[in-house]
């Protein structure tokens, strides 16, 4: 395991901007925030049908603001698609608000379909460790609040043992120092698929002052440490 690529890539920037911040805006208000973007150029996103995507494996993560990860791990080899949602709580049907509000116990979270003779589990969880900063408890760079939480959620024991594993190489290896990983490893239950407008969120927004000055930057640097992980197209 490359445990010199895990330097801490957390948001540290103390920003005014937050994901949270923009819990009262609907898909409508999202719109106009970015009229200046209009003319921009924005990559086209080819989405595969539940039939194609049902040919992958699935995993789920939770580290800070979803848009923020999403754009992470659509930059990982063999991850087919990445959804935005919501994990971890056992209220049903949680809306944006309800979760931003921290009016549930669901964290924003995302759903990576990935092909495992492309990219393991393990590799993911490298990812996901290797691309936030996992001793911030409730929190994830200027976003706070449990539902920013980080989570690692397994859906058998033997990804179980992985997560736990690498966290204990982490501790053993003192990439973080005195200290202490905070995150969550949770059984997976169910997963609610975010608003339509959450998806893409970065790609389709590139102008929006969030993505600017933390999703984007959080990116490059989980590029420059993770570099032969990259498809060919997000280097």
């Amino acid at each position: 395991m490359r445990l010199l690529q895990l330097t801490l890539l957390a948001c540290a920037t103390l920003l005014a901007t937050s994901c949270q911040s923009k819990v009262k805006k609907n898909a409508l208000s999202e719109n106009a925030e970015h009229i200046e973007a209009e003319h921009e150029e924005v990559e086209e996103v080819i989405k595969l049908s539940p039939q194609q995507l049902s040919r992958y494996e699935t995993a789920y993560f939770a580290s800070g603001c979803f848009w923020c990860v999403e754009a992470i791990f659509e930059s990982v080899k063999g991850v087919k698609e990445v959804v935005s949602g919501y994990a971890g709580g056992i209220q049903k049907n949680p809306t944006y608000e309800d979760v931003g509000y921290g009016n549930t116990d669901h964290a924003e979270a995302v759903e990576v379909y990935y092909d495992p003779n492309e990219i393991s589990f393990t590799q993911l969880v490298q990812v996901f460790f290797g691309s936030h900063d996992p001793t911030q408890l409730n929190r994830q760079g200027p976003d706070r609040g449990k539902q920013y939480r980080s989570i690692a959620f397994y859906k058998t024991d033997e990804q179980k043992k992985i997560i736990e594993g690498y966290m204990q190489a982490l501790t053993d290896q003192n990439v973080y120092g005195d200290a202490l990983i905070t995150t969550e490893v949770s059984p997976y239950t169910v997963f609610y698929k975010a608003e339509a407008y959450h998806q893409d969120y970065e790609k389709n927004n590139p102008t929006n002052s969030y993505i600017r000055n933390v999703s984007i930057p959080r990116l490059n640097r989980f590029k420059e440490n993770f570099g032969e992980y990259l498809k060919k197209s997000a280097h």
